[in-house]
């Protein structure tokens, strides 16, 4: 794990927490050690507890700016059941790095 999701660790809680995050996972160059702290953006998996129908944008888009807020970085945000290339899937199924679990 790089050292910028380390330094804010308790601040990435509380926003799975606020944006009712399942599940939250790191993937891409921050995952797999190529990460440039110069260049390099942050890609996450999530996915949210049951949300009521008209939240998901809301909760997603909110977290998604957050995050950027956050790491001062762009973020791209995926939830897995919208990745519909098995090949891009499985490259991202084994760099999955959990980061946190409701």
């Amino acid at each position: 794990m790089i050292e910028q999701i380390k330094q804010h660790r308790r601040a990435l809680e509380a926003l799975c927490r606020k944006y009712r995050v399942a599940r939250l996972e790191l993937f891409g160059s921050a995952a797999s050690g190529r990460f440039n702290p110069q260049t390099s953006d942050l890609d996450f998996l999530v996915e949210f507890l049951p949300l009521r129908e008209g939240e998901y944008a809301e909760f997603y888009f909110g977290l998604l700016f957050d995050l950027e807020q956050l790491f001062g970085r762009p973020v791209d945000l995926l939830m897995p059941t919208a990745v519909k290339n098995r090949y891009f899937l499985d490259m991202v199924n084994r760099q999955r790095e959990p980061l946190y679990a409701d």
